[in-house]
């Protein structure tokens, strides 16, 4: 250990800083400070979920209680009242609490109540990166990409500041969270965020115009009746101009509400497009097992099997039938996992046409009317003033 450069004591060259505090700046630091909640929550009666580490359930007679933690910041929800007020009262004897109240902001999600459900949207956060990018004037365009997305790798001439366009894009991928609509178009251009070119840079600007226009726009989340997975997965195959990888997309649906989706570059080249299609089944499968486990956890058990909508045929096939073909035999991992779950009757592989195909918004460009009915199916709607109408 030495002195800090810049602060180095001329008399006392040998002594270092003595350490009061550990919370932020150590490595071991972050995995100190879970440690120590994690124990103290569980003599609470909170049992740690094995799907996601951040998550705490408490399951006491007609009591529960859901604890989700990130660094410091805490979601609390209970099952009544007298838990919460409770459960609080615990906490704060051992940390240094406040209570904020019922959820309105989390990580820079806002939370928007209505009678009917949740509305969650990024609208700040989304006017904070158009305002750095300055294009606070610019005009807006009807979809975030236009339907020939793809871009090479070495089209047109080098950026000249590649690091402004990494913080643009890195910003744009925490915005996903509420818009994934623009899930697709932003995945396109953090490929090429090792090396941007001009043409690059005028993709972003161009989903930048994109939210220009829509930052009322955000995720809606409603009561429902239905408590069955339904997912929708598609894939484009070869579509990578320059490595020739297929690009993978998925959104999965718990009742009404969307709840998962993805849009990825594959890791490995398809030799078809049913492997392309199959391969992108196999990822909603693999969610949806998770999710499914997730929800056993929460208490909330999924009892009837996850609908899989693929609109080619020859995956549809490939998952019932056990057959092992020549052609077939480099992907057979992914296979006989998704054969095992179709199965045992937890999932179901159907077809659905090209035309009612959600996933398609994930992987490739689409005409403005196109987009605009997909992006509702979504889910994803206006601002609160216009839900609280419905």
């Amino acid at each position: 250990m030495h002195q800090p450069i810049g602060f180095k004591d001329s008399s006392r060259p040998n002594h270092v800083c003595l350490l009061k505090r550990s919370l932020y700046g150590l490595k071991q630091a972050p995995r100190a400070w879970y440690q120590r909640f994690a124990d103290y929550v569980h003599t609470l009666g909170f049992l740690h979920s094995k799907c996601d580490h951040s998550l705490f359930v408490y399951k006491k007679g007609t009591n529960t209680a859901y604890l989700l933690l990130y660094v410091d910041d805490i979601i609390l929800v209970t099952s009544s009242n007298d838990l919460h007020d409770f459960l609080m009262s615990r906490l704060a004897t051992e940390f240094a609490m406040k209570d904020l109240g019922p959820l309105s902001s989390f990580l820079g999600i806002s939370v928007d109540r209505c009678t009917n459900g949740l509305f969650l949207n990024q609208t700040e956060y989304a006017r904070d990166i158009i305002e750095r990018a300055g294009m606070t004037s610019c005009n807006s365009v009807s979809t975030p990409v236009d339907t020939n997305g793809k871009q090479s790798a070495s089209l047109g001439a080098p950026y000249h500041d590649p690091r402004y366009y990494r913080r643009l894009a890195g910003a744009l991928q925490y915005l996903t969270f509420t818009r994934p609509d623009i899930s697709y178009a932003v995945q396109q251009i953090c490929l090429h965020m090792h090396n941007p070119h001009e043409t690059h840079m005028l993709a972003l600007k161009r989903i930048l115009r994109y939210l220009q226009g829509t930052l009322s726009l955000g995720l809606f989340i409603s009561k429902s009746t239905s408590t069955s997975l339904v997912s929708y997965t598609d894939a484009d195959w070869a579509g990578c101009p320059d490595i020739r990888r297929s690009t993978s997309g998925y959104c999965v649906f718990l009742g009404e509400n969307l709840i998962s989706w993805s849009s990825k570059c594959q890791p490995t080249v398809s030799r078809s497009s049913a492997e392309a299609e199959y391969r992108g089944v196999a990822n909603v499968v693999a969610e949806s097992c998770w999710l499914r486990n997730l929800l056993l956890e929460l208490a909330c058990p999924i009892t009837k099997a996850t609908m899989v909508f693929c609109d080619n045929l020859s995956a549809i096939y490939l998952s019932g039938n056990p057959v092992q073909h020549q052609r077939t035999k480099h992907i057979e991992l992914d296979i006989h996992f998704v054969r095992e779950k179709v199965s045992r009757g937890e999932v179901r592989i159907l077809h659905v046409p090209t035309r009612f195909q959600i996933a398609d918004i994930f992987t490739k460009g689409l005409p403005r009317i196109l987009f605009e009915e997909f992006r509702s199916s979504l889910r994803i709607r206006e601002t609160i003033a216009s839900i609280a109408g419905e």
